[in-house]
């Protein structure tokens, strides 16, 4: 594995932390301009990994390594790095915090007209959005965890201040966060004959059935998620839940791009301050889906769980926003797998119901695929083909191949998917969203399914998709300029001319964040145990024990003698073989070996003895 994530994240960090302290204070300007996401994504870049990643702490000063240190020099020492990030993230607050106190979600810079000619109105660029809600959760909680653990060692009184001031403020946007994505769920129903029914069939229909058993297969493996989706009643409107009582209306579910037009009011006693009306088409769209899931499994982590970050009304909420992550997963999971030969997700690109098709889709629904696998359990073959699938996608983004004249892969890295929005056309133009991160995402979903992976096979195909992913990134990163190591300059890969932009993208920079700290998380875990190796380690400790008793039996002891030591390391070789016999068959098997080597080395030179007498 080419992956080397300790010293990736640290190269990182030491390009974050000299791009953004300067001697004037901190340094917000990324590519994008500023926004509630684009902020968001800088200080995840420091917050996310210092949270995940044991060994770069900055919430102890006294456990800080030295080579975070190093890599932070601008930031300051052990003490002043921790109170630099209070004060930066108390601004991040106050900067996204109206006068009436409603924490602010609008994407601003990152929603783009269709027509390049247009120009977005205010009002367009101030509507929340669903990247917004998701990566505030993830700051929001890393900055709980960060404060929780950094206050145990603060004395000053001033300090003490502003945590407690700060933990406010981010439990109100946590919360506000939380609601907004209650809010920008959606389930839209559709008759079967309407075009959305009749393309959505032609997507399952992958052995050419009859229409009518189509429908009566796909209506009874969804009968439980529609059932559960009538009991989900919080943030949905009433008759949504209606609708769905009709057995043969069809419905997909998930989150749109914001809040979604005439979303009922979510009560909380928080003070979030006001629920903003929602303009959002009542329809998923499966980048927001995805970005959604993965904020909501930050939730109810072990991390969240061992800290108590969520007091108990948002823990209500975790708990309304999990129900949903679980249906949705189940959704998705049953569309993609469709049938009982080739499934849906196999034939690349995925088609949405408004028959707009891409790799990119693909690669969205081959995730919450792989996340329903390792969530609630499939066979090794299962598992086989949804990695086939993201080798596939691999080679159609050319990430592990050389980009051609006019390529059309191109469009999936630059400048990205262009995904039309629904809704904002009340207040201007027609606004859409562009999504450049096909490779990020492809590395994210190789990395974590292969830390779950219980095929040796199957990690070994996931390990390559990854390092080739990661070759593809790496060479994305800015070489020049003070935002040198950062990215992302997709230009390099066409061999074309170089961008010229020196201002950092925290969009891409922070998916490559988060995807070393999975690939930490994937090194960590213990090695796939192969059943084979096992059952071999077992045939040689066999014979290990046997030839070590019977030498026992030949030989005499004297204390202190050289036989005596020997005897001894290989008494405890075997011993330590036997303990790692199943979690480490291959470390038990070379300590065999040896053993058996010198019970051999014994046995002969007894050999010798005896025929020189």
């Amino acid at each position: 594995m080419r992956i080397q994530p300790r010293q990736q994240i640290l190269d990182v960090l030491r390009a974050v932390a000299k791009y953004s302290r300067c001697p004037d204070g901190w340094v917000w300007d990324g590519r994008d301009g500023r926004n509630s996401i684009s902020d968001a994504e800088q200080l995840l870049c420091l917050l996310y990994p210092a949270a995940e990643v044991t060994y770069i702490r900055l919430d102890s000063p006294d456990d800080t390594s030295d080579d975070v240190l190093a890599a932070l020099t601008p930031m300051g020492d052990s003490i002043q790095i921790p109170a630099l990030i209070i004060d930066v993230i108390s601004d991040y607050m106050a900067s996204y915090t109206d006068d009436e106190g409603t924490p602010i979600f609008s994407g601003e810079s990152y929603f783009a007209p269709i027509d390049s000619d247009d120009k977005l109105t205010d009002e367009q660029r101030r509507l929340d959005v669903v990247d917004s809600f998701a990566t505030s959760i993830s700051l929001a909680l890393s900055t709980l965890g960060f404060l929780k653990i950094f206050n145990r060692s603060v004395r000053r009184q001033e300090m003490k201040g502003k945590i407690v001031r700060l933990e406010a403020a981010t439990s109100t946007r946590l919360t506000a966060a939380m609601v907004g994505l209650l809010r920008s769920f959606s389930v839209n129903v559709f008759e079967a004959s309407a075009p959305e029914g009749r393309s959505l069939v032609r997507t399952l229909n992958q052995s050419h059935l009859p229409d009518r058993v189509v429908l009566e297969n796909l209506r009874q493996r969804l009968q439980p998620v529609r059932a559960s989706i009538r009991d989900a009643t919080l943030g949905l409107s009433q008759d949504i839940v209606a609708a769905l009582d009709n057995e043969n209306m069809l419905f997909e579910c998930g989150w749109s791009w914001g809040v979604v037009r005439e979303a009922p009011l979510v009560e909380t006693d928080e003070p979030i301050g006001k629920q903003l009306t929602g303009v959002a088409l009542g329809a998923p769209y499966l980048y927001f889906t995805e970005v959604a899931l993965d904020a909501i499994a930050n939730l109810f982590s072990e991390r969240s769980r061992v800290l108590g970050l969520l007091n108990p009304e948002q823990q209500r909420l975790a708990q309304a926003l999990q129900l949903r992550w679980d249906l949705t997963l189940s959704y998705w999971f049953n569309l993609a797998t469709f049938g009982s030969g080739r499934w849906p997700v196999e034939d690349i690109p995925w088609r949405a119901i408004d028959d707009e098709e891409s790799e990119y889709f693909s690669l969205v629904v081959t995730g919450f695929v792989l996340q329903e696998l390792l969530t609630h359990g499939g066979t090794d073959n299962d598992l086989a083909r949804t990695v086939d699938v993201l080798a596939e996608l691999a080679n159609r983004g050319r990430v592990n191949r050389r980009f051609t004249r006019d390529d059309p892969a191109i469009g999936l890295h630059m400048p990205g998917v262009r995904l039309d929005l629904s809704g904002p056309e009340v207040y201007g133009p027609p606004a859409c969203w562009v999504v450049s991160d096909y490779t990020p995402l492809l590395l994210k979903r190789s990395l974590r399914a292969a830390g779950l992976a219980r095929s040796i096979v199957a990690r070994d195909r996931l390990l390559t998709v990854a390092d080739e992913a990661l070759d593809h990134m790496w060479d994305r990163r800015l070489t020049t300029g003070a935002a040198a190591g950062l990215w992302d300059d997709p230009s390099s890969l066409t061999h074309g001319t170089p961008s010229g932009e020196l201002r950092p993208s925290w969009y891409a920079t922070e998916r490559m964040i988060e995807c070393l700290v999975t690939a930490v998380n994937t090194i960590e875990r213990p090695p796939v145990r192969s059943t084979q190796l096992i059952e071999l380690t077992t045939d040689l400790l066999s014979e290990a024990d046997h030839l070590f008793s019977q030498y026992q039996m030949g030989v005499s002891f004297v204390g202190g003698s050289a036989l005596d030591a020997t005897m001894l390391r290989i008494d405890s070789k075997l011993q330590r073989a036997r303990q790692l016999l199943y979690d480490k068959p291959g470390t038990a098997n070379a300590l065999l070996m040896d053993a058996l080597r010198e019970l051999d080395e014994l046995a002969v030179a007894r050999e010798d003895v005896a025929r020189s007498v």
